[in-house]
């Protein structure tokens, strides 16, 4: 990985008014307080980020879910998980399903072409329906995945600012200034953990009416009706029905991620990375990140699927059902496929996440870079015009005085 040691923006000092208010401190970074990230300008980066991720990612989603959804040994005749970089989707298959009516339903429509391969299914989909057609599920990915990245990053980003300056204030105090050392890997677990508990907490009941909307067509009143029939069967909670295994999955990954991905950019002595840099180490960290909650992915996949087919794809869904502990979803899976079927799916969602982690990060880190530059100039343009101002009081004065 080549070194990236981006030399942070100079300040213009503040201590005079004279030529040596236009000396510089090129040690100041983006984490020092006078030039951090406002969080309009994090929303801005993040959703920039999800956007270029989404157009990046979504053929492939489209090429996934097309190869998916032709399989015959699937885990449910009801309805399968994709998961691409940025959001996962519960989409329906089998003829007993209502026919989605959102653009979902070009994702994984009734054909009798049959895809040999990832390849094979860009080609002949190009072919017999349009490049467009690969884009065909951007909207609904925007949508969905617009509000859960952008609560995601900048509470990230949030929190580890606050983490750090506490870490600093109480851990391990400094004489000198803290915003020059480097970040402790515990601040980037716990703001990562953190953050992604926030945003799939949030974002879990909109998921829910999301993927309940694709799964068959429906009134705004009936759409209200499914819901309040979710909350009296099963209470307000009903809504974050789905919310558990994708903490399992999610929360694991996150912490991983931005403890990798820190700990490179402090091995490298990155101080403001580049692009080239932010989108190795993205891919890196997840990839890492990918390979090792693989496991909990195997078990999200099948809670869902069965949440799928006993609450968003049944017409009249149980109050409870029976649930099975991680050790024991874990322990019967193990013993039907052995260690292969812990770790099934290990090649394509590295093929998919780690991309996506490459776009997303490297992208949000360029806008931060951008936004970090434009604070330090208005920063310094702020400096020169109270020290101009400054001046010309004094030349006043001395004018007056002399007069006098």
């Amino acid at each position: 990985m080549p070194e990236s040691k981006t030399k942070p923006s100079a300040a213009i000092t503040e201590d005079s008014y004279g030529p040596a208010a236009f000396r510089t401190e090129p040690k100041f970074t983006m984490t020092d307080p006078r030039f951090r990230i406002r969080p309009m300008q994090q929303v801005v980066s993040a959703c920039t980020g999800a956007m270029i991720t989404a157009c990046f990612m979504t053929p492939l989603d489209v090429i996934k879910t097309r190869l998916q959804a032709q399989q015959s040994a699937l885990l449910s005749n009801k309805c399968f998980l994709y998961c691409n970089g940025l959001m996962d989707h519960i989409c329906p298959c089998g003829p007993t399903t209502p026919t989605p009516t959102s653009a979902f339903t070009k994702l994984a429509p009734a054909s009798s072409t049959h895809f040999t391969g990832t390849i094979d299914a860009f080609v002949k989909i190009s072919r017999a329906e349009g490049i467009g057609t690969l884009w065909s599920g951007l909207s609904p990915t925007l949508i969905s995945a617009l509000p859960s990245t952008i609560i995601y990053f900048v509470a990230y980003e949030q929190f580890k600012a606050r983490f750090i300056d506490l870490h600093y204030k109480y851990v391990a105090p400094v004489q000198s200034s803290s915003y020059k050392k480097d970040i402790p890997m515990l601040v980037p677990m716990l703001a990562g953990v953190t953050a992604r508990i926030l945003a799939v907490t949030f974002v879990s009941p909109i998921e829910l009416i999301r993927t309940k909307m694709q799964s068959q067509k429906m009134t705004n009143a009936e759409m209200l009706g499914s819901i309040r029939q979710v909350m009296q069967s099963q209470g307000v909670l009903g809504l974050w029905r789905g919310l558990p295994p994708t903490i399992l999955r999610d929360v694991p990954f996150s912490g991983i991620y931005w403890t990798c991905y820190e700990y490179l950019k402090s091995s490298f002595h990155v101080v403001e990375p580049t692009f080239a840099f932010s989108f190795v180490a993205g891919a890196i960290s997840g990839s890492v990140a990918a390979s090792i909650t693989t496991p909990f992915d195997v078990i999200k996949t099948h809670e869902q699927i069965e949440f799928g087919e006993k609450f968003i794809f049944a017409d009249n869904p149980p109050k409870s059902v029976p649930t099975k502990s991680v050790a024991d979803r874990l322990a019967s899976i193990y013993r039907l496929n052995g260690l292969r079927g812990v770790f099934s799916g290990l090649g394509p969602r590295l093929f998919k996440v780690a991309p996506a982690c490459a776009i997303m990060i490297s992208t949000f880190e360029y806008s931060k870079a951008f936004f970090y530059h434009y604070n330090v100039d208005q920063h310094n343009q702020a400096l020169l015009a109270n020290n101009n101002a400054s001046r010309s009081n004094a030349v006043a004065v001395h004018t007056t005085g002399g007069k006098d």
